[in-house]
């Protein structure tokens, strides 16, 4: 390569790297409103595009045949992925995503390492082998956890927590054991069996991890998953001195972290009750409390009956409108009762579903507009004047006894108001617990009725209703 071609290598692959900096950070900012969602989203695409162009650029890079190979692999795997599966599965399309993103991170620092003390390479300096070794652990257990994470929010694994006596104990002691494996891979290098030992041990922990955690706990866990991988990115670009691993890391990184703490206020939780606590074990004599109270129930007629009286409605979906796909009936349901001049608003509460933002992106892949999605701080203080709350599989997130019973395991969790509507329709299959294992105050109410059924099926039965009252 002539000195001049060398030169403009160089300069475009900083230009490539530069431009993709500025789009992620400016694709991150825009993820922070729905209204810009998808701007951010299209802006952090093209800056991973302009990364990849300016890599392949690289006057390093010798021969491109496995690099082709690994674009050829992840685009026919990708697409598809895109395409075909659903939006009611993006919870475990995430995680699955954070796994290969985080063993690609893992591999990376294995062969750098492996190059440098198992091929005799040139050796590495004190803080890259330190970087190294933050990687692979990191990397290793976000690759691990993640995979349980999909399992669990898939169902291929049971949801419930796995504990076992000793639980803690055992975690603890991982965690002291590849601090200890960590340092000596710094000091002593040449010992390459230390290194991939602490591959090993960082594989099992990211099991051990996210194993004994409730599927309903996943909101929490994919943040600090996200945030684990970014690090570990980050750690990578340091060990290699790549400038936009080290930006697009952090900032992932750091946004997890930011996440997951929201995660966790928003549950009135902490990390370690989150990562330790095995939250979502039923709670002994929950089933006592269900017998000695009764609830009132509804059909679809009276249903309409209700809403053709009704001003204005706040929808509270959940979880439950997820697992039947309802969205679609829902947006039907709110057309109609716009066509009625009622107002109807959907109240959104930051841990709904199986992933930050889960009942957005239902709702928007629904059609439903942006403007009729309020968080819960916007929402809370229109409830009093609400005439009808329908909750769509909701449990949790609207149970009183966060405020009334101080023994609950969810009290001083901020939670939904729609007790304070004038009536509340809870749309569910059963009676079944939420992520507490708890009853739910709510259901027992006077102005609360039971809508037992597939919410699908439900919601379509109220807009049937509703049409033959036309």
């Amino acid at each position: 390569m002539s000195p001049a071609m060398a030169v403009f290598n160089t300069l475009f692959l900083h230009g490539a790297y530069l431009l993709a900096s500025v789009t992620f950070i400016l694709g991150l900012r825009d993820l922070g409103s729905p209204r810009t969602a998808r701007r951010g989203m299209f802006l952090a695409e093209f800056g991973m595009f302009a990364a990849i162009i300016g890599t392949l650029l690289h006057q390093e890079i010798i021969t491109y045949e496995w690099i082709f190979v690994g674009l050829a692999i992840g685009t026919v795997i990708g697409i598809p992925m895109g395409f075909w599966i659903p939006m009611t599965a993006v919870p475990q399309r995430t995680a699955l995503s954070h796994a290969f993103g985080a063993l690609a991170v893992s591999l990376v620092g294995v062969a750098t390492f492996y190059q440098a003390y198992g091929m005799g390479g040139h050796p590495l300096s004190g803080f890259e082998r330190f970087a190294i070794g933050f990687e692979v652990l990191l990397g290793s257990l976000t690759f691990t956890g993640s995979l349980i994470a999909a399992g669990k929010l898939q169902g291929t694994l049971p949801g419930h927590p796995i504990t076992y006596r000793g639980q803690n104990i055992v975690t603890v002691t991982l965690i002291a054991v590849m601090a200890a494996m960590w340092i000596w891979m710094v000091v002593s290098p040449e010992q390459t069996s230390t290194f991939f030992g602490l591959v090993g041990l960082a594989l099992v922990f990211g099991i051990a991890l996210v194993l004994p955690i409730g599927a309903a706990d996943m909101p929490v866990v994919i943040a600090i998953l996200n945030s684990y991988g970014g690090l570990a990115a980050a750690a990578t670009g340091f060990a290699l001195s790549n400038n936009v691993l080290i930006i697009a890391g952090a900032l992932d990184g750091g946004s997890g972290f930011l996440l997951s703490i929201l995660m966790c206020r928003a549950m009135n939780r902490s990390w370690g009750n989150v990562l330790f606590g095995a939250f979502g074990k039923v709670v002994a004599g929950a089933e006592k409390v269900q017998v000695e109270k009764t609830v009132k129930s509804m059909e679809a007629e009276e249903v309409a009956m209700l809403l053709d009286l009704a001003e204005n409605v706040v929808i509270v979906p959940g979880y439950g409108m997820a697992v039947s796909q309802a969205q679609y009936a829902v947006k039907e349901l709110t057309d109609l009762l716009e066509k009625r001049q009622v107002d109807v608003k959907f109240a959104i509460h930051p841990v709904a579903g199986r992933m930050p933002g889960h009942m957005n992106v239902l709702l928007a892949e629904a059609g439903i507009e942006y403007d009729k999605l309020y968080d819960m701080d916007q929402i809370n203080s229109q409830f009093p004047r609400t005439d009808v709350a329908i909750v769509i599989g909701a449990n949790d997130v609207v149970n009183p006894a966060a405020y009334d019973d101080p023994s609950s395991p969810i009290y001083g969790m901020p939670i939904l108001d729609v007790h304070l509507a004038r009536s509340v329709l809870v749309l569910k299959r059963s009676m079944a617990h939420g992520f507490a294992g708890i009853e739910n105050e709510l259901f027992y109410r006077q102005n609360t009725s039971m809508v037992f059924g597939d919410a699908k099926k439900t919601v379509s039965g109220f807009v049937t209703q509703l049409k033959e009252m036309e």
